[in-house]
């Protein structure tokens, strides 16, 4: 961003900012309520875990699997239109919701046109970001996190409050008007000056104005811009970071879903247990920007990977702990270290991924990267519900989340050892031969020295004619 474009727009830049704090914590934040109208719903349409999991499940992976159309609407109407058509979307979703009579209908309406529309709001408040921020960039975006933790923290106090007065039929139609503030935080994003845009930003050059050949070809070229690919087929890190991100989030999501449900299955007051979710996003208040100021450090650079390992086998094994003991002095323990890995995932994710592939590339090889790890979203909550349904323990729930968790951070790990070793191998293999070819030519001779060993002596041969 030039110089003079940064002071005139670094007022309203923190206006910016605050918009898309509210935003996520309005967007993102939102799923981890969905558990406290579980049994509620269950009731409602007597239906078992398996297919009232499908309801969170099919919101969240909505709310990733939208980037690529929320990309395409970005760049044809700008951030503030998107994030204001979000806003609209998924209040309309949750008021149609508060109607439904079954639950392939609570799935169209709560579920699919919630999730999209959330999934504009969010993605574009933080597309934002980057066309208003420049040197205070890392900062403007751990700032912004701290919305997803404040939404974690009072969506659950807020669902609880309404279940008990109005019903979760009168708390989604409550939820539908909360939801239309997006459209307030959108009319905040005053669009940037058309000489920034994020294809000068990233280094691309400006969007071809000549028209399609045809529909095929235009086809062919959205699914190249927004969905990499090519660098899934030729970057190994990228597709070692893609698998393990998809598997660990068929364990991930998990306990927003399934803690209370689990605390008050083994006898936890249904207040106490809506506040173990508060607890955990209230944690994450101060974590999360923390764990993206130290990502952000240039010293962790090179380790970011091993530390996102790191915290994703923490996450694992903490949900071992919570499966062994359901005290709730055990359960709010257990929120409090999970918090830390959480938030740990949650700064390093994004910022892994552009460790990895080349800025001109991140914005594509994103929404490819959201795509797959929505089909995981899509996938886990169910097939927990499905094992609850089969054994009738909430433990096993905890157990299967704690196995794609652990595994994926041993698998990530691992690779990227092994990726490194052979990196740092290749060059070393490359100096050598070029030290062996060049030693008949430059006349290398070996030279006794004082110790057992020799001392390798280089006599350079100018070349003087051709």
């Amino acid at each position: 961003m030039p110089q003079a474009l940064e002071c005139s727009e670094g007022c309203w830049a923190w206006m910016v900012l605050l918009a898309s704090v509210v935003t996520q914590g309005l967007t993102l934040g939102f799923p981890t309520c969905i558990g406290i109208f579980f049994a509620e719903l269950q009731r409602e349409f007597q239906a078992g875990n398996s297919e009232t999991s499908w309801f969170p499940s099919i919101l969240t992976a909505m709310l990733h699997a939208g980037g690529p159309l929320c990309s395409i609407l970005v760049g044809r109407f700008g951030c503030r239109a998107t994030v204001m058509l979000g806003g609209v979307l998924a209040s309309l979703g949750m008021v149609a919701g508060s109607f439904c009579c079954t639950l392939g209908q609570l799935y169209l309406t709560a579920g699919f046109i919630t999730g999209l529309g959330m999934c504009f709001s969010f993605q574009s408040s933080i597309t934002v970001l980057g066309l208003y921020f420049t040197r205070w960039r890392v900062l403007a975006n751990a700032l912004a996190s701290a919305g997803v933790s404040l939404g974690i923290m009072l969506w659950p106090l807020l669902s609880r409050y309404l279940l008990e007065d109005l019903g979760w039929r009168g708390s989604f139609l409550i939820f539908g008007g909360v939801l239309l503030h997006c459209c307030v935080c959108g009319a905040i994003l005053r669009p940037v000056p058309a000489r920034v845009t994020p294809e000068t930003r990233d280094g691309l050059p400006p969007p071809s104005r000549r028209p399609a050949r045809g529909c095929p070809a235009a086809c062919g070229r959205a699914i190249q811009r927004h969905l990499a690919f090519d660098v899934l087929r030729h970057n190994v890190g990228y597709r070692v970071y893609t698998l393990g991100v998809a598997w660990m989030i068929m364990g991930f999501p998990l306990p927003h879903v399934f803690l209370v449900p689990y605390a008050i299955w083994h006898g936890v007051d249904e207040h106490r247990a809506a506040l173990l979710i508060s607890i955990i996003g209230f944690s994450n208040i101060f974590l999360r920007p923390m764990a993206g100021l130290v990502a952000g450090r240039r010293d962790f650079a090179s380790h970011r990977k091993y530390l996102f390992s790191l915290a994703a086998l923490l996450n694992g094994l903490t949900n071992l702990a919570c499966a062994a003991s359901a005290d709730f002095r055990v359960l709010v323990a257990y929120c409090l270290v999970y918090s830390v890995s959480m938030s740990g995932i949650g700064a390093l994710l994004f910022q892994v991924l552009m460790d990895i592939v080349p800025m001109d590339r991140f914005s594509s090889a994103l929404g490819l990267f959201t795509v797959l790890e929505s089909i995981s979203i899509l996938i886990s909550p169910p097939l927990a519900g499905l094992l609850l349904d089969t054994t009738s323990n909430f433990s096993y729930v905890f157990y299967m989340s704690s196995f794609f968790l652990i595994s994926a951070a041993l698998f990530m790990g691992g690779s990227f050892w092994a990726l490194g070793k052979m990196e740092r191998q290749g060059p070393q293999a490359e100096v050598q031969g070029a030290v062996t070819e060049a030693a008949p030519e430059q006349g290398l001779t070996m030279e006794d020295t004082d110790g057992p060993k020799k001392r390798l002596r280089v006599e350079i041969m100018y070349v003087t004619s051709v």
